[in-house]
């Protein structure tokens, strides 16, 4: 699994020019799901996105996480994240997990980050969505098992 975490002071996905979801300060979320991932992946991504220190302490340094700076998660389902990328000049998503395997991770790593008490909004699984995002910093990293 990889989730591209940005921190945002605002953000929003839309889709059919209605907002669906959207979220003031914390991190957007775009979770691609491969196809060998398993439940132990899935569980350590929640823990690293929800408890990744981004956001700044009272010195300016990065050691709070999401949940401390009581910030909201916007998830958004993204399987071009899946895509092997390292020959050619088009990507392949042999490694991207079938539809139904990666709905059931996307709605599993929504469901465990709200058990952890954070505000969570999301996009449409398989929809074609506009993500609109105010990146704060910008601070953005890619995680990944």
């Amino acid at each position: 699994m990889k989730a591209l975490i940005q921190r945002v002071k605002q953000a929003s996905v839309t889709v059919d020019n209605v907002i669906i979801g959207k979220i003031q300060h914390g991190l957007l979320v775009l979770l691609g799901v491969e196809a060998t991932d398993s439940d132990a992946e899935l569980a350590k991504l929640v823990h690293k996105v929800c408890h990744y220190r981004v956001f700044a302490d009272d010195n300016g340094k990065m050691n709070l996480n999401v949940q401390q700076v009581k910030g909201s998660l916007l998830v958004v389902s993204q399987f071009t994240l899946a895509a092997d990328t390292q020959s050619g000049l088009r990507p392949s998503f042999t490694p991207a997990a079938t539809p139904d395997k990666a709905w059931q991770y996307y709605q599993d790593f929504i469901t465990r980050c709200q058990a952890l008490g954070l505000e969570v909004a999301t996009g449409q699984f398989g929809a074609d969505m506009q993500v609109s995002l105010v990146n704060d910093g910008p601070v953005t990293f890619l995680l990944s098992n």
